[in-house]
């Protein structure tokens, strides 16, 4: 008889690990400019190689370069660059506020900032996005939203508009199309599958917009919101943003290593990118065109954000027990900020003092608004909101057996 090998498993690995330096190679990384722009109505299985390749605009000279580089709108594109360091400010801000004990909890998108916040400019009213915990930068980018608020919910305290019954960074806005924030993140991609698919049934105009972590890609409801948006070609986009590690788990664990998670969309029939999250304009480019698709009856789009994780994934992790300290200093696509703000001081937009003077200005503001929500109360003066708030908002008319569980917790 023949003999055979014992069977074994395949357990995916990173390759960099506290005291061994991260090898990068395995990002699959293109050329800026190197990658073309298929036109709109392109049928889900021509985006193919768009799905294994990577969409890059800026070089690194900081040039706009090749088929996807938007027209060049030198304000729109100083919003974005202020956009992005209000939302590193917010987070640093808060993140001092936490380790103070004013928040319990807080969660970062430091390193992360282009995807929402470009993402949020090519967005209309109206638009629902289904968001995670780290896309802060969808709220912060708009002139609408009010930091103290989004403090206040931050610090549970009598002015938070949720009233404490969610945990601090996860939001909710139907004004500003911000469904709220599921920490169970797969739930988001069925959720806003749905309100698509209804926004079409009524004959309406506005979209969805729903996003994910490439760890909670390897959950079931992932792959059930693929088969409905594929099948009725929902008009939504489904963000996978790929910042390579899931809490402590490398994203090879949920199946980024053979293949890459853009290619899930090519194979469930649904048009499919793999974009530079860490370069504003090519993903200001990228949700444009599958904006346009979507509001077009073109069907839905996936697009992978390759970015990185610079911080801890919450407050309640240390990353230097699970890769390099200094992995973020050497990730290939560098600092979303700092490549817009050279490509702006490039085209003749920005300069220097301006960049300090809108750091200057936007911290003023910040601080102002954590002085002002600080009024209404902290997580360590007892300023929260009424007992009796538990029981409103449940039913439109309280119950009885409500009215008799506040009576009888004396509130």
């Amino acid at each position: 008889m023949t003999q055979h090998e014992p069977l074994r498993l395949h357990v995916p690995e990173p390759t960099g690990r506290p005291g061994h330096e991260t090898d990068f190679s395995y990002l699959r990384l293109s050329p800026a400019g190197a990658v073309r722009r298929p036109p709109i109505d392109s049928q889900p299985a021509d985006t193919r190689d768009l799905a294994f390749t990577l969409v890059r605009v800026l070089d690194d000279e900081g040039r706009a370069v090749g088929p996807w580089a938007p027209p060049t709108d030198a304000h729109l594109l100083r919003r974005g660059l202020r956009a992005m360091l209000k939302t590193r400010i917010f987070d640093a801000r808060m993140l001092i506020a936490q380790r103070q004990k004013k928040i319990s909890f807080y969660m970062q998108c430091l390193g992360e900032e282009a995807i929402a916040t470009a993402h949020a400019l090519a967005l209309a009213d109206g638009d629902m996005c289904f968001p995670t915990y780290r896309q802060q930068g969808l709220l912060l980018a708009r002139d609408d939203v009010s930091m103290v608020e989004m403090m206040c919910q931050l610090m549970s305290n009598e002015r938070d508009p949720l009233k404490g019954r969610q945990l601090p960074v996860m939001y909710s806005y139907k004004r500003a199309g911000f469904f709220t924030i599921s920490g169970n993140l797969a739930t988001q991609f069925i959720q806003a599958v749905g309100w698509g698919m209804a926004s079409a049934i009524k004959g309406d105009t506005k979209i969805a917009s729903a996003w994910i972590g490439d760890g909670a890609t390897a959950e079931a409801d992932f792959h059930t919101a693929l088969t409905f948006a594929h099948v009725y070609r929902a008009p939504v986009i489904l963000n996978v943003v790929n910042n390579q590690w899931a809490i402590s788990t490398f994203q090879a664990i949920a199946g980024g290593e053979a293949t890459t998670f853009a290619a899930r969309g090519v194979g469930c029939g649904i048009a499919s990118l793999r974009v530079d999250g860490n370069d504003f304009l090519a993903v200001l480019a990228a949700s444009q065109w599958a904006i346009a698709r979507a509001r077009s009856n073109l069907g839905p789009t996936l697009i992978e954000w390759v970015t990185y994780r610079a911080g801890a994934h919450s407050t309640s992790d240390d990353p230097s027990r699970y890769r390099p300290a200094d992995d973020w200093q050497h990730f290939p696509l560098g600092d979303p900020i700092a490549r817009l703000k050279q490509h702006l001081i490039g085209i003749g937009a920005w300069s220097e003092q301006e960049h300090q003077q809108a750091q200057a200005e936007l911290e003023a503001q910040v601080n102002a608004a954590q002085k002002e929500a600080e009024r209404y109360g902290t997580l360590i003066d007892g300023h929260i909101p009424p007992l009796a708030s538990m029981f409103e908002d449940v039913y439109k008319e309280m119950p009885q057996h409500l009215r008799e569980q506040l009576h009888q917790a004396g509130a």
